[in-house]
């Protein structure tokens, strides 16, 4: 897993709804500032829900500490914009199906299903500055309080800096 203060290699293509339209981008284009990347595993399950919408409830508030949010997941871009639409999410969701995030970051880990061994991301969330550096790390995300983790994650990045 990266550190603290790592840069990260940012320059893999993926797709964004973009006025509802399928676009696809470098993902370090998408950062144009800080920004709280928050990694789910797909839309429409219940822990995926809960994590969403409560950084759609704490949205606001992390706008006004001035980052921006991404979310990120293997799913489509069809499905991220229903997804959106069914839950007000303002903020954009990013379609990661070959784990290009998940490798940068080094957070592919080993998941079993039904007995099938796999590899996925990490349930997991960055703070990460214009360059790539990453300013933090939730490691254990708490679907149910997730807005309220991050924001704590960037008042500790506040406090720190004083």
């Amino acid at each position: 897993m990266i550190c603290l203060g790592d840069s990260l290699d940012l320059n893999f293509e993926v797709k964004v709804g973009i006025d509802g339209k399928k676009t696809p981008r470098v993902f370090n284009d998408l950062i144009e500032g800080p920004t709280l990347v928050s990694v789910y595993m797909r839309n429409n399950t219940s822990s995926c829900d809960k994590q969403m919408i409560s950084l759609v409830t704490a949205y606001d508030a992390i706008r006004a500490k001035h980052f921006a949010v991404l979310g990120v997941s293997r799913d489509t871009v069809g499905s991220h914009l229903k997804y959106a639409a069914k839950h007000e999410i303002e903020f954009p969701l990013v379609s990661d199906p070959d784990y290009g995030f998940a490798r940068a970051t080094d957070s592919l880990v080993e998941k079993k299903l039904y007995g099938r061994a796999y590899l996925g991301p990490s349930r997991s969330a960055y703070a990460i500055d214009r360059d790539g550096n990453v300013l933090a790390i939730c490691e254990k995300v708490d679907p149910a309080n997730h807005g309220e983790q991050l924001l704590s994650l960037i008042e500790g990045l506040w406090n720190s800096d004083r």
